[in-house]
């Protein structure tokens, strides 16, 4: 039996077993599910028998339910609209664009998002896009610059300029009191406990938003206008 026939025997099992999950959902993210283990099993025997470079591969794990969530949608799955996108078995989702795809999209996967431990969610979902896209070099310059980071001074460049980093928890140091407070005197498993959770879990994530955010225009910054950096190691 190939791989193609199999999965396609699995997927017919688990809709007779009439599996509420299973059911609601359509077969496209099921497929690429059962294609990412199949490929994640192929690594590992490669590496096993050390055909694959670089560090042992190991066997995929069970998700935790409460970990990063994903769900891949293909050509026939989705379809992308200027406020909206449709989803197979999902139905029509408000969008809000950080940047518009250049190109008509290949897949996009739904990403549901989780707090910094890796196991709160947060419940909020984002959507991501393959695009088939040409490279832009950048315009060469003369121009070039060493980095020096330290702790009290985010980085110091060669030039002299000294560059702070944002402390986004010192100016709401009092609201993560009170939520951490409220949080502490709840009792766990409770409806409050969760609202409560949820509300602490969403303050971190602002936080942890805020700082990748400045890294990110940073890092954007120092590379368009130098052709060479230098850090230390």
């Amino acid at each position: 039996m190939t791989y193609q026939n199999y999965k396609s025997f699995l997927l017919l099992k688990l809709k007779k077993l009439n599996t509420e999950n299973v059911s609601e959902v359509s077969n496209i993210p099921l497929q690429q599910s059962l294609n990412d283990l199949n490929q994640a099993y192929q690594n590992f025997f490669t590496s096993t028998k050390g055909k694959r470079k670089g560090r042992p591969v190991k066997p995929p794990r069970f998700k935790i339910r409460k970990s990063k969530q994903t769900a891949r949608f293909t050509k026939g799955g989705f379809k992308v609209g200027q406020h909206k996108v449709y989803l197979a078995k999902i139905g029509k989702l408000k969008i809000v664009w950080s940047r518009k795809p250049p190109n008509v999209p290949s897949s996009v996967t739904v990403i549901k998002d989780v707090g910094a431990n890796g196991r709160s969610p947060l419940h909020r979902y984002f959507l991501s896009f393959v695009v088939e896209t040409c490279a832009k070099v950048l315009p060469k310059t003369d121009n070039s610059v060493g980095i020096d980071l330290g702790i009290k001074t985010f980085a110091t460049l060669s030039n002299g300029q000294k560059i702070d980093a944002p402390k986004p928890l010192k100016k709401r140091i009092k609201k993560y009191r009170k939520l951490s407070k409220s949080l502490s005197n709840k009792t766990q498993g409770s409806k409050r406990y969760e609202k409560a959770r949820l509300r602490v879990a969403k303050f971190n994530a602002k936080l942890k938003d805020t700082r990748t955010d400045f890294l990110h225009k940073l890092s954007t910054k120092i590379i368009r206008e130098n052709q060479t950096i230098v850090l230390e190691v």
